[in-house]
């Protein structure tokens, strides 16, 4: 019995062990980044290609307001509603006293510089893939941006999902896959870059899993709104029929073919993709063009 319990306790420590290993919050290594130099040019195409504004504006915010990053937007799924934190240059109130390493395990690995998890409502699985240079150019950018007091509402989400800690086995499932659609042998690398690791689109456009994750055996085949009635488009050229052209024109003024105009969130996306240079909607278009159809 002596050993029975010995050895129920040794087994009950290493799984505690390894459950503590697994969940853990994991950030990049310091200085990973130092010897790059950062150009704010170029990080306000990252920032709008990332579509960073369209989440921690103000609600309503419009023209430069929308560089005031309060946040407090409210964003609702199947686990809770999550509220868009304030991530301006504020000391205090926002992310002004962060350094270059916390910005990056932020936006990278979705570690807070307190050592905690983020919620993948922040879709650091998609940032993860951006190159080291496009994030130290966005932070030089983020940098010059004003800093506001105000900090916005909690996190409302149900049990057990509003345990952080239980971030980690999510990451450990989904956090980690590289890209997905085609890429070089379509010759669409540019846009799949800019579509699967900046501008994120297959978080609103891909069905997700029970636990939350990407359904990736159904990449951009569209979802249900879980902001209200209606469903977000497949974009695959199952029914996607737009030909390039159509895209690239849609991604710059929100007309589609059909004389009808972007609404909702992805009204906020074509402004921000409209603020890129042509080649970079282009390149988008074939991307979406190049995906396999899924019905």
């Amino acid at each position: 019995m002596r050993r029975l319990i010995v050895g129920v306790a040794l087994l009950g420590a290493a799984c505690l062990s390894l459950g503590l290993w697994i969940t853990r919050a994991d950030p990049l290594p310091a200085g990973i980044y130092d010897d790059l130099a950062g150009d704010t040019t170029r990080g306000e195409a990252v920032f709008w290609a990332g579509g960073c504004a369209s989440c921690h504006m103000a609600p309503e915010a419009e023209g430069d307001a929308q560089l005031v990053l309060t946040g407090g937007q409210a964003f609702p799924s199947d686990f809770g509603t999550f509220y868009a934190p304030n991530v301006s240059m504020h000391p205090e109130d926002g992310i002004g006293a962060w350094t270059a390493d916390d910005f990056a395990s932020a936006v990278q690995r979705g570690v807070s510089p307190e050592g905690a998890h983020y919620f993948p409502v922040f879709p650091y699985s998609a940032y993860r893939l951006a190159n080291p240079q496009d994030i130290v150019d966005l932070w030089a950018f983020w940098q010059t941006l004003p800093a506001v007091a105000g900090v916005g509402p909690a996190h409302d989400i149900a049990f057990p999902f509003s345990i952080r800690r239980g971030v980690g086995v999510w990451k450990h499932l989904y956090g980690s896959e590289g890209f997905t659609g085609p890429g070089p042998e379509a010759d669409v690398e540019r846009g799949r870059y800019l579509a699967e690791a900046l501008s994120h689109c297959a978080e609103c456009h891909t069905p997700r899993t029970a636990l939350g994750g990407l359904d990736r055996s159904r990449w951009m085949a569209g979802a249900p709104n879980p902001s209200g009635p209606g469903r977000i488009p497949n974009v695959t050229p199952a029914e996607l029929s737009w030909s390039e052209d159509e895209i690239t024109a849609y991604l710059t003024d929100g007309f589609t073919p059909e004389f009808d105009v972007a609404a909702g969130h992805m009204r906020h996306v074509v402004e921000n993709l409209a603020r890129l240079p042509d080649g970079d909607r282009a390149a988008i278009a074939a991307y979406l063009k190049a995906l396999p159809p899924r019905e």
